[in-house]
């Protein structure tokens, strides 16, 4: 038995080994056009990761206010939104309602060093004790706090790291060390931050699935705000020598994967081959056969490649160019006996186009003579039925 489905399997076998790869062949511009980047496929660390979003938000206990303890109004403001202020510097200044000439003033310092982030500050407008007129932050270090279901937040472990990126920053990718879990079945990030929650409605707590995990991260420049948002790419595992390739470099569907890789020999030449892929995470493939360390991959251009066909350039005119020896059309090399026919082709190529013209013609007239014929002998027919022989 195995030895018939051997010989049945034997012409697909032949048929696959002689299969020839798939090659896109271009000429310069056409390259440019589609603006081909490349990567090298290399061994490397390989990180499992989930994505996740969520926002920026400033450490609660590094959150300040500005307030009077006296009833007044302003007369003098150094507040700017964004302002960076160190303690003690003189922001506000307030003229009491005792009388006086004139009446008495107080400046009102910051508590503590950190950021402006609102003012509800205006000249000549009144002051109580129970007005907040800035509140500040130090954002040397904040809180990156990300949503995702409670069982993936269940696979994170003390002292993960995450990828942060910002939609208003995307060139600039942050990184985060996890720090602790919210500890109530709450997305928000006031529940993350442990704020009051007593007068929220019922709404944001329905979706009890979902869980905050708080990361933190360093914003040297002081560029980072609360409130923005923010992309996750957290790595649960990391394997070494690992193949793999940038996500973009990928081509197909789940049952027939594919990239384009840069012909070693042929200039403007790109390679479909077929790959078996492995787990994904959000930047690469890993790619458990079909590559080769140092394969160089279409990464930007890849999707415009695999509607391009076989290019605007013949395989045979690239090999020709690059060997310098005639090809046949589908890459193979000519033969001795090949190149040979195809110079006595090209020799006789002006005797044979003479002679297949005077052929043509001698056909026509022929074709044309034989219609002459055939047209008298159905006018000679038409003529006896019109006109019958009388009988006696």
């Amino acid at each position: 038995m195995k030895l018939i489905l051997f010989f049945l399997s034997l012409p697909l076998l032949l048929s696959a080994a002689e299969r020839k790869p798939e090659i896109v062949t271009l000429d310069a511009q056409s390259e440019k056009n589609l603006q081909v980047e490349t990567a090298i496929a290399e061994e490397g660390t390989f990180a499992k990761t989930i994505t996740a979003l969520g926002r920026l938000e400033a450490i609660p206990e590094n959150r300040a206010v500005l307030s009077s303890r006296i009833s007044g109004r302003i007369i003098e403001s150094n507040l700017a939104i964004g302002q960076y202020v160190e303690k003690d510097m003189e922001l506000v200044l307030i003229e009491s309602r005792q009388p006086g000439d004139p009446p008495p003033s107080i400046w009102l310092k910051a508590q503590a060093n950190g950021t402006i982030l609102g003012v509800n500050a205006v000249l000549g407008s009144p002051v109580e004790p129970t007005d907040v007129l800035c509140e500040m932050a130090e954002l040397k270090e904040m809180y990156a706090i990300a949503t995702l279901p409670q069982h993936q937040a269940a696979m994170i472990e003390q002292g993960t790291e995450t990828d942060i990126i910002l939609p208003l920053k995307p060139d600039k990718k942050l990184r985060g060390t996890l720090l602790k879990f919210t500890s109530c079945p709450c997305p928000d990030p006031a529940c993350a931050l442990g704020q009051n929650l007593s007068k929220r409605d019922d709404d944001d707590h329905k979706d009890s699935n979902s869980a905050g995990v708080i990361f933190t991260v360093k914003n040297p420049d002081n560029q980072l705000r609360p409130g923005m948002s923010a992309q996750f790419v957290i790595r649960l595992q990391e394997r070494k020598n690992v193949m793999s390739v940038p996500r973009e470099a990928m081509q197909g569907d789940g049952l027939s994967r594919f990239v384009f890789i840069r012909d070693y020999e042929l200039k403007h030449a790109f390679v479909r081959v077929p790959v078996t892929v492995g787990e994904i995470n959000a930047d690469r493939v890993e790619i458990l056969s079909g590559l080769f360390p140092g394969d160089e991959v279409v990464t930007r251009g890849a999707y415009a490649l695999s509607y391009a066909g076989k290019g605007n350039v013949s395989l045979k005119d690239a090999l020709d160019a690059a060997h310098g020896h005639p090809h046949n059309e589908d890459g193979t090399e000519m033969t001795k006996e090949q190149i040979a026919a195809e110079k006595e082709h090209v020799h006789d190529h002006g005797h044979e186009t003479g002679g297949k013209s005077s052929t043509l013609v001698i056909l026509l007239a022929v074709t044309c003579g034989l219609l002459f014929v055939l047209l008298l002998v159905a006018a000679w027919l038409l003529r006896k039925h019109s006109n019958p022989v009388p009988t006696c």
